[in-house]
């Protein structure tokens, strides 16, 4: 076994028995698991390699990456999962650890501009007639009010302030309307403060879409920080790959084309006499982005740039919309230089067209079918056949006739990328998606000459790393698993009931909830029911209205709210579904209970994974095994995840879906999960959570249908 390197040495004696963190952190207790896996990413900040590292709940993989990033003193970037845990990150966990070792780095926190209040983005929209009530009104002048006395802009400041207010687009900016350096308040702008900061420091925290947006070179004011750093940390990485194909692609969406138009007319302040000639095109392409929406109403939520082709009344109103950009660009083009709003609105409406173009008229679809795989029907979910898209040559071909002096260049490697849409209450999204973002994201990695750190407490499947790996584009990669340090034995239970019928039957619900009632009667509610389908949940809440228990169910409020009312219930039934699964935490006896309903095979109606699945097949790959396996079995272990959150957590993980024990792949996700008691009767349920003994008998097989069983 190769010796630790210093860094290494200095970490774990850092994080043990009587170490700088126990000495200085009161509810601070040394864990195995944790050094190990800590003197593995020190191990990695020194060599400057990379390592993959599951952390098993309750490892303190927080702790485990801090010390050494604070120890080593490179310059080093820890990405986070959600704007919520970078915030925990930065403000509780990174604090308590730099005084605890009594390191003087410096630190910074860093977010993406849409973080940030945009001083001229927000005297721009005083006195506006866009309020659609009075709460907006007021909410308004609280942000206003707030301008004043604000030191970083931050957002996540104001208390209250709903994530989706319709007034974030008017106090904020993008990539692009920002005015940069001519934007007459730049001295003073929020933004440009966050990034002078984040370059001076040695540690910066960030969030996988800035971290992304960056690499992508998406502009988002992260700039010249990331080419200097030395150790990147990706905490919840196992977000990072379908993260990744957002922003190496290309979208266009119906919100930003309003804001065109709006913005245009808000420069006409600033320009007398513009008005009589910008009013009718800002209003024209208001009107198409609206036409457009309301065209696509017969469509389905989600599907192909060939799904929407099929419609005339939808290419129409593509139609529209190109001529509305078009008419704007023209119009703005003799204000360019009148002033700078309107300079930057001419660009945006030029980037619109040229995008909504290759979003339309991209070379003949390459067509596909999506054939159920034929060499072991017993090995995969119920899929039905789908047509999918993608396209065959660089869309950077898409744009422009290549030039004289490029025309002799040899072609690029084809952009498998799938064209879909995607349908809100009032929006849309046109999206180009890469199938594969290994090789760009292996190109960055190479080109920083940092050490790259993945961990999450999913990566693995079957204890195998192959298939992120694969997505990240990494050829046997250092790995490490850090076990979870929990009691299970004592402190959990697997139950999979017995009797359910296959889950594609017409009465699988209410099978499922027949079996679930006296599982929550013997908890008393306290639990987590996840769901594969909205349309399942929905069922299943009319189910259960009748019960004992508040029932708190997914839609019916935000989920921040749902999360708290469960949390005060003490016996709550919390229906969800796959928002549910990851970033929720609920530690003690108020959640006893994950229900899980089936195995949470990715839904066979996304394109980008029905191409994605043709990609793999066509490429020689089997993409149930390859694709779909591998992502259910970490979208099943995030959900687990949720039932044990510390050591003094006891519960009942209940999963429903009888494939886990009739098909041969059920062997593969219980082989994921931690080491819990397994059990068949209901009975055990009510014994586990009377405190009383049980004996488990053990299988000989995984397809075994004995009342007992235990790993």
């Amino acid at each position: 076994m190769p010796q630790p390197s210093r860094l290494g040495v200095a970490t774990r004696a850092a994080l043990s028995q009587g170490g700088d963190l126990a000495r200085n952190i009161a509810a601070f207790a040394p864990r195995p698991a944790q050094q190990d896996l800590s003197v593995a990413i020190a191990d990695a900040f020194e060599a400057r390699s990379t390592l993959l590292a599951e952390a098993g709940t309750g490892t303190g993989k927080t702790f485990a990456y801090l010390v050494p990033a604070l120890l080593s003193g490179l310059k080093t970037i820890v990405s986070t999962g959600t704007r919520a845990l970078q915030d925990q990150l930065y403000h509780r966990d990174l604090p308590r650890v730099r005084d605890a070792l009594g390191v003087g780095l410096k630190t910074a926190l860093l977010k993406g501009r849409a973080n940030y209040l945009c001083k001229y983005r927000t005297e721009q929209a005083k006195g506006e007639p866009r309020f659609t009530s009075r709460d907006y009104a007021a909410q308004f002048q609280r942000i206003v009010s707030w301008s004043g006395r604000t030191r970083m802009g931050d957002l996540a400041e104001l208390d209250g302030l709903p994530e989706d207010s319709p007034l974030l687009p008017m106090v904020t900016s993008t990539a692009e309307n920002c005015l940069g350096s001519e934007c007459p308040m730049f001295g003073d702008c929020f933004v440009v403060q966050a990034r002078q900061r984040a370059q001076a420091a040695d540690l910066v925290v960030v969030n996988h879409h800035l971290l992304l947006a960056d690499l992508a070179l998406k502009q988002e004011g992260f700039g010249e920080i990331l080419p200097g750093a030395q150790a990147f940390v990706v905490d919840e990485a196992h977000q990072l790959p379908d993260l990744a194909s957002q922003f190496f692609g290309e979208a266009i969406s119906a919100r930003p084309l309003v804001e065109l138009a709006r913005d245009a007319l808000a420069e006409c302040k600033s320009v007398s006499g513009s008005l009589a000639s910008v009013q009718t095109p800002s209003r024209d392409l208001e009107q198409a982005v609206r036409g457009l929406r309301a065209a696509m109403d017969e469509l389905p939520v989600r599907a192909t740039r060939r799904r929407a082709a099929e419609v005339l009344a939808v290419e129409a109103a593509f139609d529209t919309l190109d001529a509305a950009l078009g008419a704007m660009h023209k119009t703005l083009e003799p204000l360019r230089g009148a002033a700078p709003g309107f300079d930057s609105c001419h660009a945006r409406a030029k980037d619109f067209q040229t995008k909504l173009r290759r979003w339309r008229g991209g070379p003949p679809p390459v067509a596909a079918v999506v054939e159920p795989i034929e060499e072991d029907d017993d090995f995969a979910p119920p899929r039905r056949v789908v047509a999918v898209e993608a396209i065959a040559e660089p869309v950077e071909a898409l744009a422009d006739e290549p030039a004289e002096d490029e025309a002799e260049q040899p072609p690029a490697a084809p952009d498998t990328s799938v064209l879909w849409y995607e349908l809100t209450a009032r929006g849309f999204r046109l999206a180009r998606t890469p199938l594969d973002v290994a090789a760009p994201l292996a190109e960055h990695r190479e080109r920083s000459r940092a050490a790259w750190i993945f961990t999450s407490a999913t990566l693995a499947v079957g204890g195998r790393f192959e298939h992120y790996a694969t997505k990240l584009g990494l050829v046997e990669p250092t790995t490490l698993l850090a076990p979870s340090p929990f009691d299970w034995a004592e402190q959990a239970l697997l139950y999979l009931p017995r009797g359910l019928p296959d889950p594609a039957v017409r009465h699988y619900n209410e099978s499922m909830v027949d079996r679930l009632r006296p599982v929550l009667e013997a908890s008393g509610g306290r639990a987590f029911v996840l769901f594969a389908s909205h349309r399942a949940l929905r069922e299943a809440a009319e189910l259960l209205r009748d019960g004992p228990w508040p029932l708190f169910v997914q839609g019916e409020a935000p989920r921040h709210v749902l999360l708290e009312r469960f949390r005060a219930s003490g016996n709550g039934v919390l229906l969800g579904a796959a928002s549910f699964r990851e970033g929720v935490d609920v530690a003690g006896e108020a959640l006893s209970v994950v229900v899980i309903d089936k195995l949470p095979f990715a839904a066979p109606d996304d394109p980008v994974f029905e191409a994605r699945l043709d990609a793999i097949r066509r490429g020689g790959g089997n993409p149930f095994r390859d694709e779909q396996l591998p992502q259910a079995v970490i979208a099943l272990k995030q959900g687990a995840g949720r039932l044990i959150r510390s050591e003094t957590d006891r519960g009942v993980l209940v999963l429903c879906d009888p494939r886990l024990l009739s098909k041969s792949y059920g062997k593969t996700f219980l082989d994921s999960l931690p080491p819990l008691p397994r059990t068949r009767q209901v009975e055990d349920v009510g014994r586990f959570f009377a405190g009383e003994p049980l004996v488990l008998e053990s299988a000989t097989s995984a397809s075994s249908d004995d009342d007992y069983y235990y790993q």
